[in-house]
């Protein structure tokens, strides 16, 4: 009975390994500014892919990257800037190989109201919001703006942190705020605030958008092919009717 016993529980074992698989469960942790266009994206690709489920954690790009270290169930990473991604890479959580540009962006001043038009006239502003600098892409661009614009000593005490870009969008969109730091793309799905101005260009990195898989996820075929869909001409269109750039 002894090897029949570990005949037993061998198979057992080889199949909760392989459950995950074959369950077609992909975990997604992808930046918050991402959400509608995974959204769609996700649900165009499951339904010509019966069986595929995805699992979606939507975040700052930091604190995902935090996550996905110690351990949270992920599969495909998407990232706000370089840096984060770059991070997981250190640790050794990622598949480098995989690893490509998804879609760029642009950093905007959004608000109801018609107080500012330029970096400068934000100073006659009480309350701004802004994506905290330590875990939030947007929030450090916009930083990164403020200091080469000598703006960021005047402005220190009117900032609103908020935990991610759309948490940002939503103080304003309340009025909770004079106005926000937020990407372009989320500024066009408001529906109170509106774009007072870009930020120029020449203050800040190109938001870029760097997505890889997991070790784990270089795993799940299923992930894997969900991976080939977001780099494939049939995902730009979704991008570009959210806002983002392709190239």
């Amino acid at each position: 009975m002894k090897p029949v016993f570990k005949l037993c529980l061998t198979v057992l074992c080889l199949l909760s390994l392989a459950a995950p698989a074959l369950a077609g469960e992909v975990h997604l942790s992808v930046a918050a500014s991402m959400k509608d266009v995974i959204n769609e994206l996700s649900a165009t690709y499951a339904k010509s892919h019966p069986g595929v489920t995805f699992l979606k954690n939507y975040g700052a790009s930091g604190a995902l990257a935090k996550q996905i270290e110690n351990g949270a169930p992920a599969d495909l990473y998407v990232s706000a800037n370089i840096k984060w991604m770059e991070y997981l890479k250190g640790k050794q959580t990622v598949d480098s190989a995989s690893e490509t540009t998804f879609a760029y962006n642009s950093l905007v001043f959004a608000g109801t109201t018609n107080q500012a038009s330029s970096l400068q006239d934000l100073t006659k502003l009480n309350r701004i919001a802004i994506g905290s600098p330590k875990s939030v892409p947007a929030g450090e661009y916009a930083t990164e703006a403020l200091k080469k614009a000598g703006l960021d000593k005047q402005l220190e005490k009117k900032l609103v942190m908020a935990k991610d870009v759309r948490e940002c969008l939503m103080y304003a969109e309340r009025g909770e705020v004079d106005g926000a730091f937020v990407y372009r793309t989320d500024a066009l799905q408001a529906k109170q605030a509106k774009i007072l101005f870009t930020v120029p260009q020449n203050l800040y990195p190109r938001v870029t958008y760097p997505m890889a898989l997991t070790l784990t996820g270089a795993k799940n075929k299923d992930a894997a092919g969900f991976l080939h869909f977001l780099r494939s001409k049939a995902a730009k269109p979704v991008l570009t009717k959210y806002g983002f750039d392709v190239k």
